[in-house]
């Protein structure tokens, strides 16, 4: 089978869409199918096209035996509502516009969170007269109102509208949690055509690491109780939580045992420095995206990982990739996400939930994880005992079936 996949995320760009999409494509060349990726000049999140890449209508090149195929986008960093828009519909329009060189898939299939990629998708799955296949990582636009983007408008019911059209014309819909799958029943999609593969991790990369001597030093983490935050610093992930608890321990007694880590970058990391600048935040220390190969090293920095979203209806149905890669790496998570991701957390009992946007408890979590030596080793174990239901390669072949069954 040839499986041609449209994407604007993908390696060397290191976000939870393009390692996704990497890892589950690597699995299926592995299983003996041919697989082409469409994507763009990798420059996610900064807006700056990476080094040995250049921003071309048509450039080609292998990556673990998925054939990859880069097309020209307007780029921009991760900021700016038009400006992302016009990134997006740039990409769908070069992606149509090349497809005729892609020969004979048997398939097409593209992922949220934005649809325009499914857009492109639908389009040449139309011409080429192959199914078309929808992976939901994100309900899109709705995220858009969740942030504060975009308020309700005619804009955003047309885009809405696209959708529920992408949802009909697609063969089937392969939803990332259960939560998502049911807000679509509840929209008319039928149950029937939709399937559920979670994120996971890949363990051969994610797994218990001693901390990386260097960047300890470097970083002025000898001695300390590391909490950190890996991955887009976006309007989504409400970030100044975590920095309003920096700031409560960094005035208590014995806080200074304490640091904060933030890898990666995004719309909203300048904000945040120029805001733990502003409170004098020396517990605070931010570190721009690494490659995908060095992650690991900075992971293993972590004595505890938090994962953050603003508290919105909408992020209840969602579940953070990082979840998993805290549980290969056996992190124990403070987890101020509510809904699924969160019923995650407890049943296999990684970690400790806490409200969010609720900084008040996010300290008292802290203090408790780093004091409670026996709590803390029981979920340190228990996310090396379940991260292995969530491996990748598994949730790969899954996901494999369901499209053998669509061609």
């Amino acid at each position: 089978m040839h499986i041609l996949f449209i994407t604007d995320n993908f390696p060397p760009e290191v976000n939870a869409p393009a390692g996704r999409t990497f890892e589950h494509c690597r699995e299926w060349v592995r299983a003996g199918h041919k697989v082409t990726v469409m994507t763009c000049a990798p420059n996610f999140p900064q807006g700056r096209v990476y080094k040995g890449y250049k921003n071309r209508l048509y450039q080609t090149e292998k990556m673990d035996g998925i054939d990859v195929v880069r097309v020209w986008s307007y780029i921009t960093a991760n900021e700016g509502f038009v400006k992302r828009i016009l990134d997006y519909v740039s990409f769908m329009v070069s992606a149509v516009i090349v497809s005729p060189l892609i020969k004979k898939p048997d398939l097409v299939i593209s992922t949220s969170p934005q649809f325009f990629s499914a857009c492109a998708a639908y389009l040449i799955s139309f011409m080429k007269k192959r199914p078309f296949v929808f992976e939901l990582r994100d309900i899109w636009p709705e995220s858009i109102k969740a942030v504060g983007a975009m308020k309700d408008s005619p804009a955003i019911r047309l885009l809405e509208k696209i959708e529920l059209f992408l949802y009909k014309k697609a063969v089937i819909i392969i939803s990332v949690t259960e939560s998502f799958k049911r807000t679509l029943i509840k929209r008319g999609v039928s149950a029937d055509k939709i399937s559920v593969v979670t994120n996971g991790v890949d363990l051969d990369r994610f797994q218990p690491w001693a901390k990386d001597a260097e960047l300890v030093k470097k970083y002025g983490l000898e001695n300390k109780f590391v909490a950190g935050y890996i991955g887009t610093h976006g309007m989504a992930h409400c970030l100044e939580t975590i920095l309003d608890a920096a700031d409560k321990i960094h005035k208590q007694d014995g806080g200074d045992q304490f640091r904060f880590v933030f890898l990666g970058n995004g719309a909203r990391k300048n904000e945040l420095m120029e805001q733990a600048e502003s409170m004098g935040l020396d517990n605070v220390v931010f570190i721009d995206s690494v490659p995908k190969a060095e992650v690991v090293k900075y992971w293993s920095l972590l004595d505890v990982s938090v994962i953050h979203l603003r508290k919105t209806k909408l992020f209840t149905t969602v579940i953070p990739s990082k979840l998993f890669e805290c549980m290969g790496m056996g992190i124990p998570v403070l987890h101020g996400v509510m809904g699924e991701s969160a019923d995650i957390v407890t049943k296999e009992g990684v970690g400790v939930l806490f409200e969010p946007e609720n900084s008040d408890k996010l300290c008292e979590n802290l203090w408790k994880l780093k004091d409670d030596t026996k709590l803390y080793k029981r979920l340190k174990a228990n996310c090396l005992d379940s991260a292995p239901k969530y491996e990748r390669r598994v949730l790969a072949g899954r996901m494999l079936k369901l499209l053998t069954g669509a061609s």
